[in-house]
């Protein structure tokens, strides 16, 4: 059994809960950096990790690691890495993406072009060929440079895992499903618990909760790219993944999940999400304004996204909005809350400081996650 070494980026701040996904697949870790986790395990782990993984934004299959300070230095030490143990020879190959930090070499376009070419001049002595006509699977390739290190992997997945399959339709800022599934893994939400979300958008943080509720995995609907590499991963590892993820799911548990809009459009679009995900029977959708948010149930869990105001126009509907949110979270008794914003009077607007404050970017956005922390429920009798 081949030992690999695989790489998965995440959101930046969130690199704890991916470790634990990570760790509860049975891998072993092999660094935590900003952004990402490396982990190591088999070819039949880049199917796992692609279908299982709910926080992770792609999965790499790890090339090689050096240093290179020149565009001398990369070329031959790209040239020198065994390429044909990777990409045969109809391959489509190509770096899709570099970036570079506190490096030397800091030109993404040079980067690509000189990898690109001395991986061509590997393959040529290689395979005894002048010519690649590229006409078979894809290998697309990601660069990082590191104060000066330089990683290569290739990916797997193809378009980003956070892309499910189930969000036909969007709201105006919408949170990805990666982020709200690990801000959900941030609390201590369990599926004995009611989970309200009164601004709900998309339905993104109450679908993502149902398929960890359901035990649906989250990317055993969509296809990866790694699922044509015939040359170094079975098929069979592919449906051996989703027939693992079909064993696991429970559609059939009872849970109470509410998301709220005040925008009728918005729930219908949100409930058509919960239906391509197959969870919408896990759900209840309701066209309610926040002010209005109460509950007889005790010890439940607000988790939303509300607006954040980035247009001058919208900044001044925030105070009433943050308000109402306040006062409905004072009415609701023994309840924790968590809200992500970049908006900085929310604390003020709750009545109360919050518990935690945690730093994360929602894409290039600086955002807060506050944490609002009820009782814990007490335990029940023996």
């Amino acid at each position: 059994m081949e030992r690999i070494e695989l790489i998965a980026p995440c959101h930046f701040g969130l690199e704890a809960v991916l470790k634990k996904e990570i760790q509860d697949l049975g891998y072993e870790i092999s660094c935590v950096e900003d952004g990402r986790v490396t982990f190591y395990g088999d070819m039949a782990a880049i199917a796992r990790a692609n279908v299982f993984l709910r926080t992770a934004e792609r999965i790499m299959l790890k090339v090689a690691c050096f240093k290179a300070v020149t565009f001398d230095e990369l070329f031959e030490k790209t040239k020198a890495l065994p390429w044909e143990n990777y990409i045969p020879k109809d391959g489509k190959f190509w770096v899709t993406k570099a970036s570079s930090v506190k490096s030397k070499l800091f030109s993404p376009s040079d980067i690509q072009s000189i990898i690109k070419k001395a991986m061509v001049e590997r393959l040529k002595t290689r395979y005894k060929m002048d010519w690649f006509d590229e006409n078979g699977a894809s290998y697309p390739l990601r660069v990082f440079l590191m104060k000066d290190e330089v990683t290569i992997g290739l990916d797997t997945s193809g378009d980003s895992l956070h892309r499910r399959g189930y969000r036909l339709l969007a709201s105006k800022a919408p949170i990805t499903e990666t982020l709200a599934a690990a801000l959900i893994m941030l609390t201590p939400w369990n599926k004995d618990r009611i989970l309200v979300d009164p601004f709900c958008g998309s339905g993104t943080f109450a679908i993502e909760a149902a398929m960890i509720a359901a035990k649906i995995a989250p990317g055993m609907n969509r296809s990866f790219t790694a699922e044509n590499w015939t040359n170094l991963i079975d098929k069979k590892a592919w449906y051996d993944a989703v027939d693992e993820a079909n064993d696991m799911m429970d559609d059939t548990v009872e849970v109470d999940i509410q998301a709220f809009d005040i925008d009728g459009d918005i729930v219908k679009a949100a409930r058509e999400n919960a239906r391509e995900a197959g969870v919408d029977h896990l759900i209840h959708f309701q066209q309610r304004p926040v002010c209005e948010l109460n509950h007889p149930k005790k010890y439940g869990f607000i988790i939303t996204n509300p607006p954040y105001g980035e247009r001058l126009e919208e900044k001044e509907n925030l105070p009433p909005l943050y308000r109402d949110l306040g006062e409905a979270y004072k009415r609701l008794d023994s309840w924790s809350a968590y809200i992500i914003t970049s908006y900085e009077d929310v604390e003020k607007y709750m009545g109360r400081k919050a518990d935690k404050n945690r730093k994360i970017y929602n894409g290039m956005l600086k955002t807060y996650f506050y944490q609002f922390l009820g009782p814990k429920p007490p335990r029940p009798k023996k």
